[in-house]
């Protein structure tokens, strides 16, 4: 969309009266969407916004802003990168405010917790498929709350009950038709009125949407199929310095020596900067400064991490998963159960490290002054961000700005600010602007990693093939214990065990427990989602294990399980149809099932696949079946199946990061392979209308895929995977 602005946003405090508040022209409405407010609140006047950057004494979350040329600017509290949250969330407002989409331009948030926080995750970050569940009421309130004093100001002017007018496409029409005044006519008379609290602000019925549910145009293709878009990679400044890095190869290993005289001798190279755990070449161009680093023949101390080996993390993880954890969820009496039942299934799961490798790897520009910081980054945690510059600079906190962009690709990498805090580090001994840009090879070499698990699960069945009992304990990684160590509850990291700890299914008695295990000398972090990617293949692959054993269908034995469950029984049997599920295929070809609740959403897949004799996989269609409550563009909803899915197909199929000599041995698309457009499978979306609240969608189907492709594996094999990426040797015909 034209009116998207890529620049600078950030929130300017001042002291301001009433009067001069008033006086600027237009109006500014905004909402405490953190619960601590229940009235809608003014803020600054259009005339004071300046530069793109939002000024005012007022303290609200999202906001609409309407000048007197009419132009409508949302403050956007989430980040777009590529999901499509800047189309539906501005697609709320316009439907409550009565303009037409392509009338709302759109503003990046500056970092402000209080004013901008996600209520799902409870602090300031696009993560968790959490904004249209955290923004659906907020941001329609707001469009709502705009139009009812617009209409108010008309109504006002004309001297006629409110209720007569009615607004459409920015105008508000007498109850003859023959008066309009366009928003802009409207927006100082509005500004001046007393807001009414926002229990009184009545919200469209849903039965009356004309935008919310329609397959809208993506706000942002115009400006990314000509260019115009800009990313944090593209900033670009007056003087400003380019720098390649070197980071040490181990985490927590030091620089041993560098050829700084080789580096300095290459035409266009200004410095060498040397940190702890980085060399950084900063040069007039990028081309220099790659050729600085490569010359510089930088050697490293690896310290106390040099020796770590993915063999040494699997033992650590075998031997800590064999005992008891932070329990989870106790129902019944497993341990009973378990002895009495008439048959006993036991099984090891794993998953593997896997990297984000999104297509705009990690850069970040910074301008260090003696008094501010400022900071061109495109960020999905910009005021975790900006506390954290704050803290390394010494800076007071409002002298830190974020400028925040469109995102290439975040997955949750761009919830760290590692890359961020870096560049800031290499830039305190740089006059001017410098923009630090990492190889792909530093990249995945460097990342923070979604967490290896390793799962054991014991099942107990009765002489009706039913489990009577449950046991699943899972070993890994704490990420909530670092991010949001409050989360944790009595040892539980609530991601780590969600979609486990409460499966769908019923199941008398049930244990699970989580034992933390943090690997030496790795980082790990989220990834399209963190739990659910490694539990949903887990338990999805035993139920299958033990519709098996007890010689059931797979979507029978599920069915049966999910009786009082409607919407997941729904997506399945959806899903199963669609699929054409029992219908017969070729040798060496099979369907597989899944079905999960996470995310605030119910998901099920079925995968074809046909496995060649040399045990190479080709998977052949997918077929998803999703209910996300209420749903805004349907559109987005399909793109994000589609593009979750290939995600989760690349990690099943090939994701593994491995670690040798404290290394990874993965460096670029050679040996981190992603999945290629010919290996993409047909890819349906069978959406089920539903008038419950938002689900999240971006995550789900990155979950329930690798499981419905492993099932179907077995299907076509008679060989069950248990560990990935998928061992295509193991499958070879014999």
């Amino acid at each position: 969309m034209d009116g998207i602005i890529s620049g600078e946003q950030t929130a300017v405090e001042s002291t301001m009266s009433r009067r001069v508040f008033l006086q600027g022209g237009g109006l500014l409405l905004g909402f405490a969407l953190n619960g601590a407010s229940t009235d809608a609140v003014f803020a600054a006047p259009a005339s004071q916004v300046i530069e793109g950057e939002v000024t005012g004494n007022f303290a609200p979350n999202g906001f609409i802003r309407i000048n007197p040329t009419g132009a409508v600017t949302l403050v956007m509290p989430m980040i777009e990168m590529g999901q499509g949250v800047y189309t539906s969330l501005s697609m709320l407002v316009a439907e409550e405010l009565e303009v037409k989409l392509d009338q709302i331009q759109l503003q990046h948030a500056p970092p402000n917790h209080a004013l901008y926080r996600n209520s799902i995750i409870g602090i300031q970050n696009t993560g968790g498929s959490a904004s249209v569940r955290a923004f659906w009421t907020p941001l329609r309130q707001a469009g709502a709350m705009g139009r009812n004093l617009l209409v108010a100001a008309a109504a006002k002017r004309w001297n006629v009950d409110p209720a007569s007018c009615r607004a459409k496409d920015g105008f508000v029409f007498d109850a003859s038709g023959s008066k309009h005044l366009s928003y802009g006519e409207l927006a100082d008379a509005a500004a001046k009125l007393p807001m009414p609290p926002i229990s009184k602000i009545k919200l469209k019925d849903p039965k009356d949407f004309i935008l919310i549910g329609t397959r809208a145009k993506r706000v942002d293709s115009s400006i990314k199929v000509d260019g115009r878009a800009i990313y944090g990679i593209d900033t670009r400044l007056p003087g400003m310095k380019f720098a390649a890095v070197a980071i040490s190869p181990v985490l927590g290993g030091k620089v041993k020596t560098v050829d700084e005289k080789s580096a300095m001798a290459v035409k266009g190279v200004r410095q060498v900067v040397k940190i702890d755990e980085a060399v950084a070449i900063v040069a007039d161009h990028m081309g220099a400064a790659n050729k600085g680093l490569e010359i510089a023949a930088v050697t490293w101390d690896d310290g106390p991490n040099g020796k770590i080996s993915s063999a040494d993390i699997v033992k650590q993880l075998e031997r800590e998963s064999e005992k008891p954890g932070a329990v989870a969820r106790d129902i019944g009496n497993v341990g009973k159960a378990l002895a009495e039942a008439v048959q006993r299934i036991d099984a090891i799961y794993q998953v593997p490290f896997l990297a984000h490798a999104a297509m705009e790897p990690m850069n970040c520009t910074v301008h260090l002054q003696k008094n501010c910081c400022d900071i061109w980054v495109g960020t999905q945690a910009p005021t975790i961000t900006q506390s954290l510059v704050a803290d390394l600079t010494g800076l007071p906190k409002d002298t830190v700005k974020i400028h925040n962009h469109l995102i290439g690709g975040g997955f949750g990498r761009r919830l760290e600010a590692d890359a961020t805090l870096l560049a800031v580090k290499i830039a305190k001994y740089v006059d001017g602007p410098l923009k630090v840009i990492w190889s792909r090879e530093e990249d995945i070499q460097h990342d923070m990693y979604r967490p290896y698990y390793l799962d054991r699960l014991s099942a107990g069945l009765n002489a009706a093939g039913k489990p009577v009992a449950w046991k699943h304990r899972i070993a890994g990684s704490s990420v909530m214990s670092r991010y949001y160590p409050s989360y944790v509850k009595d040892g539980v990291d609530p991601d780590a065990v969600e979609a486990a700890a409460e499966p769908p299914y019923a199941l008398p008695n049930i244990y699970v427990d989580f034992v933390r295990v943090e690997p030496p000398g790795v980082r790990t972090s989220w990834w399209r989602g963190v739990g659910p990617t490694h539990n949903v293949f887990v338990i999805e692959s035993f139920v299958d294990e033990l519709a098996h054993a007890a010689k059931q269908d797979p979507v029978t034995y599920r069915k049966e399980l999910l009786s009082h469950n409607q919407r997941a029984l729904a997506v399945l049997s959806l899903a199963a149809e669609k699929a054409g599920w029992g219908s017969p295929l070729p040798m060496r070809h099979g369907r597989g099932i899944s079905v999960q609740f996470a995310y605030g959403s119910y998901t099920s897949q079925v995968a074809e696949v046909e496995v060649a004799a040399d045990g190479s996989v080709k998977v052949k269609r997918i077929v998803c079946a999703i209910d996300c409550g209420m749903y805004v563009n349907p559109d987005t909803i399909e793109a994000q199946v589609q593009g979750g899915t290939i995600f989760g197909l690349t990690a099943a199929l090939y994701g593994c990061i491995t670690f040798k000599n404290g290394r990874v041995e993965q460096s670029n698309f050679d040996n981190y392979l992603p999945m290629r457009i010919d290996e993409v499978p047909l890819i349906e979306t069978h959406m089920i209308q539903s008038a419950e609240a938002p689900g999240g969608v971006g995550e789900a189907p990155t979950a329930i895929v690798t499981p419905a492709v492993t099932n179907a594996i077995f299907a076509a094999t008679g060989k069950r995977v248990r560990s990935l990426p998928i061992d295509t040797a193991s499958l070879k015909s014999l």
